[in-house]
């Protein structure tokens, strides 16, 4: 079987970034990041309040959208079921759309849970809503 086929795609945005706090979910299940990329430009992002620790989360908005920053990493299809289940809500694995026009599977996010919540699509993604917090 060849990796490709034993294996799932899955787009992070938040917190399983690459040296953010819950990436070692992805690596202590042996993923593999395949490539920084970008959505197309239908989404939206934004830091969920009271999640520890801190989240975004995405919501598909054609016409409104950006283009947010996100990795692809590779798991294998058997710890893919054990990453899911330890997802909490509001955030669940849907598809979403690379601005390469592939889809691929992601973490996006039930859209009552962005009401009130502030919106951060203008930064293009989740480090640079870190870096400006940090900034200030």
């Amino acid at each position: 079987v060849s990796v490709a086929e034993d294996s799932v795609r899955v787009a992070v945005v938040g917190a399983h970034l690459s040296g953010l706090p819950l990436n070692y979910q992805l690596t202590e299940r042996g993923g593999r990041l395949e490539k920084a990329a970008r959505t197309s430009a239908n989404y939206r992002l934004y830091a969920l309040p009271g999640t520890t620790p801190p989240k975004p989360g995405m919501v598909r908005d054609p016409g409104r959208g950006k283009a947010i920053e996100v990795e692809v990493w590779r798991l294998a299809v058997r710890e893919y079921g054990s990453f899911v289940a330890a997802i909490p809500s509001p955030l669940g694995i849907g598809q979403i759309e690379l601005d390469s026009g592939e889809w691929v599977q992601a973490f996006v996010c039930e859209s009552w849970a962005v009401h009130g919540a502030e919106e951060i699509s203008q930064l293009g993604g989740w480090r640079a809503f870190l870096a400006q917090k940090a900034a200030h």
